[in-house]
């Protein structure tokens, strides 16, 4: 069928095309943060190891309360974002992750990970909004339920960045006390 001048045929393949790759970036960007908050629950040091480390950096005021945020927030905006499932709020919660993980631990060590660097935050962080912004595709929650139009690109695109970044600085501002050096 052509419509204006556009074969709809054409339009549809080329639309079920794209959102075949963009589930497969979704799914496996939503994965990887997924299981970076599954891991603070039931692998490694777990919650009290994860605690230990929030309070060892200085985050306040209970390293418990930002170790099980932290975890909820990596696999709840990595499984909504695999699944398409709200698509900018799962940006934004990935931008207020990589904001806070940027600044309290990768942050001094300049910007390759090979150095512990902030490069991987910044992709990550990128990445989601990018999804955010193009829209979940076809194969997603929000296309079955009817929301994906209703993030259009500029206002996904704001609301994944801007309320990301805006609750990672809300957060670094508020409870944020790094330790004072330690002597030499």
């Amino acid at each position: 069928m052509i419509i204006a001048g556009v074969d709809l045929a054409l339009t549809d393949s080329w639309y079920k095309q794209v959102s075949l790759g963009i589930l497969g970036m979704r799914v496996l960007l939503g994965l990887t943060l997924a299981a970076h908050g599954y891991n603070k629950f039931f692998g490694g040091g777990r919650i009290p190891g994860t605690a230990r480390w929030f309070d060892s950096m200085g985050m306040r005021p209970n390293g418990k309360v930002h170790a099980i945020l932290a975890a909820s927030t990596e696999l709840g905006s990595g499984v909504l974002l695999a699944a398409g499932a709200l698509t900018p709020l799962a940006g934004a919660g990935f931008v207020g992750l990589m904001i806070v993980a940027w600044w309290t631990v990768h942050r001094p060590n300049g910007f390759f990970i090979v150095k512990s660097g902030w490069e991987y935050n910044m992709i990550l962080a990128a990445m989601a909004v990018g999804l955010a912004t193009i829209g979940p595709g076809r194969y997603s929650v929000d296309w079955a339920i009817g929301l994906d139009l209703a993030f259009k690109p500029g206002p996904a695109f704001a609301l994944s960045l801007g309320l990301g970044v805006l609750g990672g600085l809300a957060l670094l501002v508020g409870c944020y006390r790094p330790p004072a050096p330690a002597e030499k």
